[in-house]
């Protein structure tokens, strides 16, 4: 099967990249079908154009409250019938409003261990404990999002990544990144395979 992916992001969607290049190569038996941001500058939105994909600027409204918003955005996610919504770089909590429309469907990239550093600045914070001594390692997760906890959701993939000697934040915010690439691609192909039947959102 073909799954159809709904990707949201809200920066410079280089993990969104690395989907649309596995797509696009035939390593990910997937196809983007949509792209939302909520923040309707975010480079990723000029992504998906690039690849022929609708790209959706999602702002939040003045005075919507955050189930408000998460019901809107369920509402335009759902008429793309994803078979998996990914979180690429998206930096809005989800509420139920949401969630509940997409029971196990909704899939995390996180730049940490299970149980570390949960929520944003995961990478600096992880550096300014080693640079403590307090760790010697971090690594990127990622994750189903059942409900509204923070980064807590069951792991589906996880790769540990090594601080080097006298190592930058820079450096290692780079291989970070190149983990993430290559570990959300690899995850969603083992999701797509273990549920090879999955159904539509209707």
């Amino acid at each position: 099967m073909t799954a159809r992916l709904v990707v949201l992001i809200s920066g410079n969607g280089s993990n969104l990249q690395a989907i649309l290049d596995a797509c696009a190569e035939g390593t990910l038996p997937a196809r983007v079908v949509a792209v939302f941001s909520n923040k309707p500058e975010a480079f990723g939105l000029e992504r998906a154009r690039r690849a022929g994909v609708p790209a959706i600027a999602f702002p939040k409204r003045d005075g919507e409250s955050r189930a408000d918003y998460d019901l809107r955005l369920a509402e335009a996610v759902t008429s793309f019938r994803p078979d998996y919504v990914i979180l690429a770089g998206w930096m809005r909590l989800l509420t139920m409003a949401f969630l509940g429309r997409f029971p196990q469907r909704v899939v995390n990239l996180h730049p940490a261990l299970p149980g570390t550093f949960p929520g944003v600045h995961a990478i600096e914070r992880a550096y300014a404990a080693w640079q403590r001594g307090e760790i010697d390692r971090s690594g990127v997760m990622v994750h189903l999002v059942p409900d509204e906890g923070v980064d807590s959701g069951p792991v589906l993939g996880v790769e540990e990544i090594r601080f080097r000697p006298a190592e930058t934040l820079e450096a290692f915010e780079a291989r970070v990144h190149e983990v993430e690439h290559r570990l959300l691609v690899k995850t969603i192909q083992e999701i797509i395979a273990k549920d090879a039947n999955c159904p539509n959102f209707s």
